[in-house]
């Protein structure tokens, strides 16, 4: 099946899980296709799934039925939501997004980390090509910025801002650097540098996250309800090199079981345990 089709379905799909109905004119708006094209489409969806769908001649819309099952997509509300905050965020318009009857939301603003293009552009260029970078850093150990010489290998996002892991030459070994604080880019050449001994990026660990403990017995249920837990521990599997970033940002550093339990309502069950691996990693 080719890609355009299957997004096709896919959106007939996200239409009747979501909004219950869709018609050939939806798919005319949103994609750009011919009414006939749209009509083969709800056909082949059809075909895919009869159960999912009947059509009402009356009202000229095709209705998702009681017996509805997802098909091409998943039935998680984190797709739904991932609609909004796409749009919300700038990065899609309100006619690009799958929802058709978009509802009253809103969102707090960002506060976005501005990136040169053109560095990101010689960034992404030396680590699909195994070069180095000459840089002008501004770190936040220093008044002002150096020179350093860098071979980046992948990109990571904390949750608030895009940085670089890379060989420093300053430094002798890896190290995050924000991209951000990148001012400048010179000289570039090829330098392969082994980051097989990367272990913390190559290597995973495993998260046992659960209820604040000083939670009441109902208070502990509604907060494995809304994370998603199972036998009241959330599991999240991360690379080792990640790990610092989030437990910054949930707030789970040492020490967090003895914050108020209505202000740090989800606490490291495994602390020990993942001390052990990154200190094996490290």
């Amino acid at each position: 099946m080719r890609w355009g089709i299957g997004r096709r379905l896919a959106f007939i799909d996200f239409r009747l899980y979501w909004e219950g109905r869709i018609n050939r004119k939806d798919l005319t708006e949103f994609f750009g296709i011919s009414v006939p094209q749209a009509s083969a489409d709800l056909r082949k969806y059809q075909e895919k799934a009869p159960k999912n769908i009947e059509y009402d001649k009356s009202k000229k819309f095709y209705y998702a039925t009681p017996k509805f099952k997802p098909v091409f997509i998943s039935s998680s509300s984190s797709d739904y939501f991932a609609e909004l905050r796409l749009m919300a965020n700038g990065i899609l318009k309100e006619n690009e997004v799958c929802i058709g009857k978009i509802p009253n939301f809103d969102t707090i603003s960002n506060i976005n980390r501005a990136i040169d293009t053109e560095i990101l552009r010689k960034v992404l260029y030396a680590i699909n090509n195994k070069m180095s970078l000459e840089v002008k850093y501004q770190s936040m150990s220093r008044e002002k910025p150096i020179m350093r010489k860098l071979v980046p290998h992948v990109l990571a996002y904390d949750g608030f801002r895009w940085h670089i892991r890379a060989f420093c030459y300053v430094r002798k070994e890896i190290r995050d650097f924000v991209l951000a604080r990148i001012l400048e880019i010179g000289d570039m050449q090829y330098d392969e540098i082994d980051f097989s001994a990367d272990t913390l990026w190559h290597n995973y660990i495993d998260l046992k996250i659960a209820p604040h403990p000083g939670l009441s017995k109902t208070q502990k249920k509604i907060i494995e309800q809304d994370y998603g837990m199972e036998n009241g521990i959330l599991s999240i599997t991360m690379r080792a090199a990640l790990y610092f970033y989030f437990e910054r940002k949930y707030k789970l550093d040492e020490g967090c079981e003895k914050r108020p339990p209505k202000e740090q309502q989800i606490v490291l069950k495994n602390r020990a345990e993942i001390k052990k691996q990154l200190k094996k990693y490290s």
